[in-house]
């Protein structure tokens, strides 16, 4: 559905997306993830169209971001960080006025504003003025109003930030919800957001593109070393001699007193040999466990490197995706060719209506 190949995006002599290429497939929630400043949503405005590339492109549903913008944009549904609402209409006024904006035929107009605030459960408060909702409703805005026009992709830019425990498990579940009709992409720097609910993820560090595969494949993966982290009550000295004596055990570490990391050889598991080994030696086996490597770890393992990039790069970034808040300013204060509006409207239109506003 979305084809990225080569993406480049550079502020000046900043680096912000550094040759990205993946694909997106139809029917999954796709999570990119990455520390704050490593590129996620400068890539995230560039494949919606908000932002220009330096070089490579997007391609979606077969139609290209650049060349063909309108007709891309038919099949995206977008929240930015900060949901785009107007606080002095209420969500019925806003949903409606943006059903319009993405030229929805009239005839379906009250229709599809009703089924996406059913779905977004903003019946309740459908009357309210925005201004006046809680953050979790705004966001409910925001997500309704990407849902609008039957996009096949719906792309949500760190959708629970800012959010209290029960709202996160709200919007969470709406996220699952579309997915089961839609295909997503969320970005985030949560770790528990994106083992929540994704299916997939990518992992960015300093707009390199480090991992994009299934959670699942990749806990595999990072688990097949057959670590085994054992504790044994009694002399360690006994335990590692005894230990090495099994032929199916490759390496034995030291993880602390009475505890040790114990390394199988490929496709072994030698966890009968050692308790009948730690019986003969009459130590008593307190924990054997092997070693899970979590989303966490793999995170961490695969930005580690980002510790060593140039304190200039560094410094550009510290600030909450800072790359991407200038992109948001490039974005905003570069000519037309630079910005295209999600809706496919001029940009001047939206600036005098900013300023009726």
């Amino acid at each position: 559905m979305i084809e990225v190949k080569n993406l480049v995006k550079k502020y000046g002599d900043h680096l912000a997306v550094d040759n990205i290429s993946f694909t997106v497939e139809s029917g999954r929630i796709y999570g990119l993830l990455g520390p704050n400043g490593a590129g996620k949503s400068t890539t995230m405005n560039i494949i919606t169209g908000c932002l220009s590339a330096t070089s490579g492109s997007v391609s979606v549903c077969g139609h290209d971001i650049f060349e063909e913008p309108k007709e891309a944009k038919k099949h995206i549904g977008y929240l930015p960080e900060i949901p785009p609402v107007y606080g002095d209409m209420t969500p019925y006024e806003y949903l409606t006025f943006v059903a319009e904006a993405k030229k929805v035929p009239s005839v379906r107009v009250a229709h599809d504003v009703r089924e996406v605030m059913e779905t977004t459960f903003l019946t309740d408060v459908s009357d309210r003025l925005i201004k006046n909702l809680s953050k979790g409703y705004k966001q409910r805005v925001g997500i309704a109003q990407a849902m609008l026009g039957d996009p096949d992709i719906i792309i949500l830019d760190e959708p629970t930030v800012g959010l209290d425990p029960k709202q996160i498990l709200e919007i969470r579940e709406l996220i699952r919800k579309l997915g089961e009709t839609k295909t997503v992409i969320i970005s985030s720097h949560i770790l528990a957001e994106i083992s929540a609910v994704c299916d997939c993820v990518m992992i960015i560090s300093h707009g390199k593109l480090v991992a994009c595969d299934s959670i699942a494949h990749l806990e595999e993966s990072a688990n097949s070393e057959n670590k085994l982290m054992l504790t044994v009550k009694g002399d360690d000295e006994k335990t590692e001699s005894a230990l090495i004596g099994i032929k199916e055990i490759e390496s034995v570490a030291k993880a602390g007193k009475n505890r040790f990391e114990v390394t199988f050889a490929d496709g072994a598991d030698a966890r009968e040999e050692i308790f009948f080994a730690m019986a003969d030696i009459r130590q008593p086996i307190i924990s054997m466990e092997y070693e899970q490597v979590t989303l966490e770890d793999i995170f961490l393992r695969l930005t580690e490197e980002s510790s060593t990039v140039p304190s200039e790069q560094t410094d550009a970034d510290d600030d909450g995706d800072s790359a991407d808040d200038e992109g948001s300013s490039d974005n905003n204060n570069n000519s037309d060719s630079d910005y295209t509006p999600l809706f496919g409207g001029s940009t001047e239109a939206g600036k005098d209506e900013e300023e009726a506003k």
